[in-house]
């Protein structure tokens, strides 16, 4: 009998910790976005009713038929799947199956009123299991819990376009640089994928036919601090992680067509067309290398 405060003090602060957990998630304009799959029209609507109370801000769809959910799926993205299992065309179980192959890594939520079907959800690495009927705090901790988090994804809403030209967006507003060289400089972190780049390295990227000087190390430190600036603006932090003489960019913070194509998501894949930030020679290997993967 001792021990029951305690544990109930464990669980309380355990739910306030999810509950600041999901608050984080939906600090974005648009944080998740789901497709709901089910055949029951009211079992859809319910289900959309509890996310958008969760996640005001994301994008929500619900539909009835596992073929209009490949559709959709090939055509857009989503960062979580609620599948119903017992669906009349194609049964869930094999609808996450074609999902993953679309999507690479796939957050799937199982939602059925059959526990039993919680093995076979487990072998195909489900991020979630709701049986039905379930309540909004059974969805907060399946969200909370995702084998691959959306979170750091859409904290500060950049969006960055590799493919075509080099262009940068926050909350879907391209962002205007005050120089052209800090537009490149953050095109060439990005295509370096997080790794530690060398002032060096970065000063034959942007000057290579100029020698290596102090003032080309001067000119750099400038567009470094104008592009740190630059996201300030926005109450973005931590776009840059520096250390001596080195810099490389945050790719937790920014979603990119680019690191979706090499994960395989084959709705990114489908947007590749050859070419790759354009408007940068030195992009040409990695345009290249795209070709053969």
């Amino acid at each position: 009998m001792g021990l029951t405060k305690p544990i109930e003090q464990i669980f309380i602060k355990l739910k306030r910790y999810i509950y600041m957990y999901l608050k984080n998630i939906i600090r974005g304009e648009r944080l998740m976005n789901t497709l709901i799959v089910d055949d029951w029209q009211l079992a859809v609507n319910a289900l959309l009713r509890t996310i958008k109370a969760i996640d005001p801000d994301g994008k929500h769809v619900g539909v009835r038929q596992s073929r209009e959910a490949l559709d959709w799926a090939e055509k857009n993205h989503a960062d979580v799947f609620f599948l119903d299992i017992e669906l009349p065309d194609i049964n869930g179980l094999e609808l996450a199956k074609k999902i993953q192959k679309i999507y690479g890594n796939a957050n799937i939520i199982f939602v059925t009123g059959h526990p039993e079907y919680a093995l076979d959800a487990h072998k195909l690495f489900a991020s979630g299991f709701l049986v039905k009927p379930y309540t909004q705090e059974d969805v907060e901790n399946v969200l909370a819990n995702l084998r691959f988090p959306v979170a750091a994804k859409y904290t500060h809403n950049i969006r960055v376009q590799c493919f075509g030209n080099f262009e940068v967006f926050y909350n879907d507003v391209p962002v205007r640089f005050r120089r052209n060289k800090s537009k490149e400089l953050l095109a060439y972190l990005v295509m370096r994928k997080g790794a530690l780049c060398s002032h060096g390295e970065i000063l034959q990227i942007l000057w290579e036919d100029l020698p290596d000087s102090a003032s080309l190390h001067a000119g750099l430190r400038n567009l470094i601090f104008d592009l740190s600036h630059t996201f300030e603006k926005f109450g973005v932090n931590n776009l840059l992680e520096r250390q001596r003489g080195a810099l490389a960019v945050n790719t937790a913070i920014i979603d990119c067509d680019y690191y979706k194509y090499l994960r395989g998501e084959l709705v990114y894949g489908n947007m590749y067309r050859g070419e790759f930030m354009h408007q940068y020679s030195w992009a040409e290997e990695t345009a290249a290398n795209l070709q053969f993967k």
